[in-house]
């Protein structure tokens, strides 16, 4: 007869390949010979778990791209009631049988869907969780000003970015014919991917640092901290979120007329508190 351990090893192999690395109680791990390298993602949020209150008790989480759920079983852990979403079957498949592994089934949630969908939703989250997501998605921009007005206290991003910390002085204004400065390392901007990177034709952008910290103020978020050099700790900022995307994000959210993105989803937040 089969022991208990090699029973889970069978199921672990029978819902594979595993990307996320979880530590199934009894000590049965689902990918520990990862090809990323380390104990992934349990090395990234050892860089982050500091960051993040330690009791979330109350807190509503929108965990982005959940995969396996790790970063989903953690945060409920802490206290959090957790929406968790994916676009991929197999990953909500494993991340349902990890829940009720760890018996955290009753405090996260998992829907297939897609973060564009929000747009259409009163949700709000008092955490979002958007990691390794960003660079994936076709409309990345929009994706991050529809998750912005979603989240009420914080937002942990992250992103495949490129190398370099520069950032370029002033990025107020120029003429015209002074285009110059855009070529600089340090001024905003993100690599568009026609094909592939890294072999999956999925990675759409690289933004550098400029960019990411320029976008995330953009959308009306400001950077308090940053565990590690991919990963932005975000608060909501609304007053430093750029003008021109209000009447084309209410073509999307359906903000009622004479109320910004902004205003909207606070008001949203406020009649569901």
């Amino acid at each position: 007869m089969a022991s208990e351990q090699e029973q889970l090893q069978r199921e672990i192999d029978a819902l594979g390949p595993w990307f996320h690395n979880l530590h199934l109680p009894g000590g049965v791990q689902t990918a520990p010979d990862h090809f990323i390298g380390g104990d992934f993602p349990r090395f990234k949020w050892e860089q982050i778990r500091g960051s993040i209150p330690q009791d979330l008790t109350g807190w509503r989480v929108l965990d982005v791209g959940c995969n396996a759920g790790f970063y989903s079983f953690e945060l409920a852990r802490r206290g959090a009631s957790v929406l968790a979403i994916d676009m991929e079957p197999l990953y909500l498949t494993q991340a349902r049988w990890a829940a009720k592994q760890f018996g955290l089934q009753d405090r996260v949630e998992f829907r297939e869907m897609q973060v564009y969908e929000f747009a259409r939703t009163g949700e709000q989250f008092d955490l979002v969780w958007f990691m390794g997501v960003f660079y994936h998605l076709r409309y990345p921009l929009l994706a991050l000003d529809i998750l912005a007005q979603r989240t009420k206290r914080m937002m942990v991003f992250q992103t495949l970015a490129m190398p370099g910390e520069e950032v370029y002085p002033d990025t107020q204004d120029h003429p015209i014919t002074e285009r110059e400065p855009l070529l600089d390392a340090g001024w905003p901007k993100m690599a568009f991917i026609e094909h592939k990177f890294s072999g999956d034709r999925t990675n759409w952008w690289v933004p550098n640092h400029a960019g990411i910290e320029a976008m995330l103020r953009s959308s009306g978020l400001q950077v308090v901290g940053r565990p590690a050099g991919e990963i932005y700790v975000c608060t909501p900022s609304p007053e430093t979120a750029a003008w021109k995307w209000d009447t084309q994000l209410q073509a999307v959210v359906g903000a009622a007329p004479g109320s910004t993105p902004t205003s909207a989803a606070r008001e949203t937040a406020d009649a569901s508190s």
